[in-house]
């Protein structure tokens, strides 16, 4: 013990004799482990942010979409889901709810207008049952209502974007848009969501109901849709897709054998995939930018190569009065691994710092998750690599002949 303590105060008192080389030799170390740091945080922060606005989805909520495969492709078989389909699941299928029709409008046209201004905007036609089963729900004025449906009222429901967008007032209730050119009456300011990773603003959103939505798209062929549940029972969502898939499949004439031409996404299959894809990104990206460690430690081995030269005669002098072979190889792994673990640390401090500051710029990054995984593998990694590429310089060390040593101008 006092052998290998005697030798961490001889390795700490080289490198604080000489501190500029010493914060030359960690520069790439600090950089890794810091680059490593920022990318991992960020990414794990998105992860988490994403995973955090899907849960408020619920966790019994379906959304079932069409599903086109290469074969039905090549086949000439389009994937489709129509309210048909709807009226079955809604008949055939136990234990579900607030079964609602979303029929996105954008293929047919996006804009808005009030006044002189216009803006694109995302409109979804759908039916009253879906403020019930949803996360959005009216914070000003109503929701879409029965008789809004039965009547095809040109009537919508907007988010709080739109307002902003076309400067209409706060309180936009009884105002005329013009959307297909059509004046459609506001009833409703939706509640406030924010954004999706930056990009999708999930408050520009209007709601119009499904029957105008119809009428509007001047097809008299069935709409396509998509469509979306909640299960009554949260436990039973793996025997309501099996119900819901048979269902399907019978309404779509699908033989035994053939692909399903609709998927059934819930949001909990939706945060694993996410995850599963975020922890990807993070262990390549964290791999790649690891390449840096490698980097640093050559500067290391190559710095204490040039050390040992430097220092001939130093070692000469502790062979003379007793230093072992084994006193001179574990001095100098010890300072490779000093050397190391001190630029781990710096970057480690600074990597933290840099993803704080990510935070704050990165749009839709609500905050950073720094896991303790990486933190570990940081200090581990750095200190083998070290190691590692101590083992050179400290042989030759090691190996000088104390004779020549002394003798060594």
């Amino acid at each position: 013990m006092t052998r290998l303590l005697e030798a961490l105060r001889a390795a700490w008192g080289a490198i604080r004799a000489h501190l500029l080389r010493a914060a030359l030799t960690v520069l790439g170390m600090v950089v890794g482990v810091a680059a490593v740091i920022v990318v991992v945080a960020v990414l794990q922060g998105f992860a988490q942010s994403i995973t955090a606005q899907f849960k408020s989805l619920g966790s019994n909520g379906l959304v079932i979409v069409p599903h086109q495969t290469r074969q039905a492709e090549l086949a000439g078989r389009p994937a489709r889901l129509t309210p048909r389909d709807l009226v079955a699941i809604r008949q055939q299928v136990r234990g579900i709810r607030d079964v609602v029709p979303l029929l996105p409008m954008a293929r047919f046209s996006g804009i808005v207008r009030y006044g002189n201004r216009s803006s694109a905007s995302s409109i979804t036609a759908t039916t009253p049952g879906f403020a019930r089963g949803g996360v959005q729900y009216p914070a000003q004025g109503r929701f879409l209502v029965p008789g809004d449906e039965a009547s095809r009222r040109p009537v919508a429901v907007i988010g709080e974007q739109v307002i902003r967008n076309l400067h209409l007032p706060a309180q936009p209730e009884g105002h005329f848009v013009e959307m297909f050119g059509t004046w459609f009456k506001v009833v409703g300011v939706l509640n406030r969501l924010g954004t999706l990773l930056g990009l999708l603003n999930q408050d520009n959103q209007i709601y119009i109901p499904f029957s105008t939505g119809v009428s509007l798209s001047g097809s008299a062929a069935p709409p396509q849709i998509l469509i979306q549940l909640q299960v009554t029972h949260a436990a039973a969502i793996a025997e309501t897709e099996v119900a819901i898939t048979r269902v399907l499949r019978r309404q779509h004439h699908l033989q035994p054998g053939q692909a399903d031409d609709f998927k059934i996404q819930s949001s909990g299959e939706l945060i694993k995939s996410l995850t599963r894809i975020f922890d990807s990104i993070t262990l390549v990206v964290a791999g790649i930018v690891g390449i840096a460690l490698l980097v640093g430690g050559v500067g290391i081995m190559n710095v204490l190569l040039v050390s040992v030269t430097e220092r001939t005669r130093e070692i000469g002098i502790h062979k003379s009065l007793g230093a072992t072979r084994g006193d001179i190889l574990l001095q100098f792994l010890l300072e490779a691994l000093l050397l190391s673990l001190l630029g781990a640390l710096i970057g480690l401090a600074l990597g933290g710092g840099l993803a704080l500051l990510a935070a704050h710029l990165v749009p839709g990054l609500s905050g950073v998750v720094v896991p303790g995984w990486i933190v570990a593998l940081a200090l581990g990694f750095t200190g083998m690599v070290g190691l590692v590429f101590g083992i050179a310089p400290a042989a030759k060390a090691a190996a000088l002949d104390p004779i020549d040593a002394l003798r060594y101008e």
